[in-house]
């Protein structure tokens, strides 16, 4: 059995000139954020459901955690789910793309693929809400006297975390790396502390006190898992951020620091409690001395700002990945560093995502009450990429049918346990993620289906070039001096734009260009595939550039590519074309279900306009509005 070697050019290039450790460094401040504070909350929470502190039961929840760390992360991400990259690029929307496009498209596979990402959106939201709670709510334990702050504190950061994205990361973003490293020394240090106490609770490494606890503790057992799913819900990151920082930083990052400090930590706090401590409050931060407690709050709260930033940033990255891929409307994008092509910010998701995170902070109150509407989003999107991974395994792989159910089967039952564990709190708050996802599912859906549709209907107008330029040609159509670039869907035949100019203004350019901009399946197109010319009529060509789904468009910057391609367009004089579609509703019954058409029109209307999509010059461009029936 061999695993599929399939490395990112760009990640070399990456470790070669940054080094292996500066990647290792940054992965470690941004990656783990969101793993990294789960101590925080996973432990007391555990205990809540549990019901009972005695040592059988603290030996069972902890040996739980550490073996949930290293199943699902250790086991299935690192050593399996991060070999599934799609040219080097990871998360589910990759993998979607790596089966469901390059091969033949196949509607299930995309609807999973979709349906998870979604479900990303809504843990989005929820993490910088609970990290942000359970950080602050260590002031309780300092002095009682400042609960009733608690929230208030927690809505102003979480208010000037997204006020500040337009600004972007760049600056601060050095500062991650270092933060993040004071975090896991610290959490370290108070787990062997908590161990000392208590050096007994080093027997939970022994997985015979999980299966025990599972086996004896009857339906409490069962809906335990819920919350012993809290200590992975930041695997996804390691498999999504695998472009930026390259599969091998990310996996020395986690065998040599995360994991270590996240096993310390956990036993330490039930070393804790098996010594004596209290489970009332917040136990993390009783496992502090009283000295450092004010300090590890502000490290705490930097931590989980950090962790909030990732899941922020990772929200635009995959936003752009929708857009290229033809699952989302076109949403303005800035680049808001010149030095790294992650750093980007989208005004409207980074809007929407702040309403609604500082609405659940202020609806449930308390990270104990968020924790039930936490779980749900990450363990579904597990269970989906576990599916999606079996495909992968057998068609991208290779592997017998026998070696998947062995592999993807195992991960599968342990996923879809997970799910049905959290799917009991749907209730008490599990459906707030479910309801997000479901609304940006069917967004994505219906934006893809109409321009499917718009697509086909601007098709079936067509007609061939050469019979196009022979009309002209009869109808002496006037050619003024000049290049004309026409923007089209389609890959063949005149643009419909050209049609409509050429019917109108009973006029054309002397030279002719019909550019089409196709987002291939994978992440980065190299530079010599870039652009594809065909000259197919006297004075007419036609370009097609393609672009990977994590690159952003520049046509200008693309045609001056096509001079070393033989076509001449003329860069100083050239004028781009491009069509505004407003869209009608069939009248022959045919056509989108109306509800499904207004939705769409509705994106279309508020979706980015071209020029700055394409980064065009918007003295040159010329829009023409045409309605189309669908």
């Amino acid at each position: 059995m061999k695993f599929p070697v399939m490395e990112n050019l760009m990640s070399h290039d990456q470790e070669h000139k940054s080094g292996l450790a500066a990647l290792t460094f940054g992965a470690l401040g941004v990656v783990f954020g969101d793993l990294g504070t789960s101590p925080l909350y996973t432990l007391k929470t555990v205990l809540d459901l549990a019901g009972a502190t005695t040592p059988e039961t603290i030996l069972g929840l902890l040996s739980l955690l550490i073996w949930t760390l290293i199943v699902i992360t250790s086991v299935k991400y690192v050593l399996f789910v991060m070999r599934a990259d799609n040219d080097g690029e990871g998360g589910i929307l990759a993998l979607m793309s790596l089966l469901a496009v390059k091969g033949r498209k196949r509607p299930v596979i995309a609807a999973m693929g979709l349906f998870g990402a979604a479900l990303i959106y809504g843990d989005g939201i929820i993490t910088p809400a609970i990290s942000v709670l359970s950080a602050l709510e260590g002031l309780n334990i300092a002095t009682p006297a400042l609960d009733p702050y608690v929230l208030p504190l927690a809505v102003a950061i979480l208010t000037l975390l997204f006020l500040v994205q337009p600004m972007g990361t760049a600056s601060i973003g050095k500062l991650f790396g270092p933060i993040m490293a004071a975090w896991f020394l610290a959490i370290a240090a108070m787990g062997v502390r908590g161990i000392i106490m208590h050096p007994g609770v080093l027997t939970a490494l022994n997985p015979v006190w999980a299966v025990d606890f599972l086996l004896h503790g009857g339906s409490t057992g069962f809906l335990v898992l819920g919350g012993v799913f809290l200590c992975v819900t930041g695997a996804e990151a390691l498999y999504a951020d695998m472009g930026h920082f390259g599969a091998r930083s990310i996996r020395i990052a986690w065998y040599a620091a995360v994991l270590p400090a996240l096993l310390l930590n956990y036993a330490g706090q039930a070393g804790m409690l098996m010594a004596g401590g209290s489970s009332e409050g917040n136990v993390f931060f009783q496992l502090c001395p009283a000295p450092l407690l004010i300090p590890m709050v502000v490290l705490a709260t930097l931590a989980t700002i950090i962790a909030s930033q990732a899941i922020i940033t990772g929200a635009f990255s995959m936003t752009r990945q929708a857009i290229q891929l033809g699952w989302c409307p076109r949403l303005h994008i800035t680049q808001t560093s010149a030095l790294g092509y992650g750093q980007i910010y989208v005004g409207a998701v980074n809007w929407i995502m702040m309403v609604l995170t500082i609405a659940l902070a202020l609806a449930f109150k308390k990270s104990d009450n968020l924790a039930a509407a936490y779980g749900i989003a990450v363990s579904m999107t597990m269970l989906l990429t576990t599916c999606l991974l079996y495909v992968a395994m057998r068609e991208v792989w290779k592997w017998s049918h026998t070696a998947c159910l062995a592999v993807a089967g195992t991960f599968m039952v342990i996923d879809a346990t997970f799910f049905a564990a959290n799917s009991m709190k749907i209730l008490e708050g599990g459906w707030v993620p479910l309801l997000l996802a479901a609304l940006v599912f069917s967004m994505m859906w219906i934006w893809h289906v109409g321009i499917q549709a718009v697509s086909n209907a601007l098709q079936a107008r067509s007609v061939k070039v050469d019979e196009f330029l022979a009309d002209a040609k009869a109808k002496s159509i006037a050619r003024v001096p000049g290049t004309g670039v026409f923007l089209t869907r389609t890959l063949r035949d005149t643009p419909p734009v050209m049609l409509w100019h050429e019917r109108n203004n009973r006029a054309l350019h002397s030279r002719l260009v019909a550019l089409s901009v196709q987002v291939q399946p994978i992440p980065y197109v190299r530079p010599e595939n870039r652009l594809v010319v065909r000259e197919e009529g006297e004075n007419f060509w036609r370009l097609t550039a393609n672009y990977g789904f994590m690159e952003q468009p520049n046509i200008p910057e693309m045609l001056h590519e096509s001079l070393n391609h033989g076509c001449d367009p003329h860069l100083d004089d050239m004028v781009y074309y491009l069509g505004h579609e407003t869209v009608l509703h069939r009248t022959d019954g045919l056509g989108l279900p109306l509800w499904v058409e207004a939705i769409f029109a509705f994106m279309m209307r508020n979706a980015a306009h071209s020029p700055s999509f394409f980064h065009l010059p918007r003295e040159g461009v010329v829009e023409i509005g045409r309605q189309v029936e669908i």
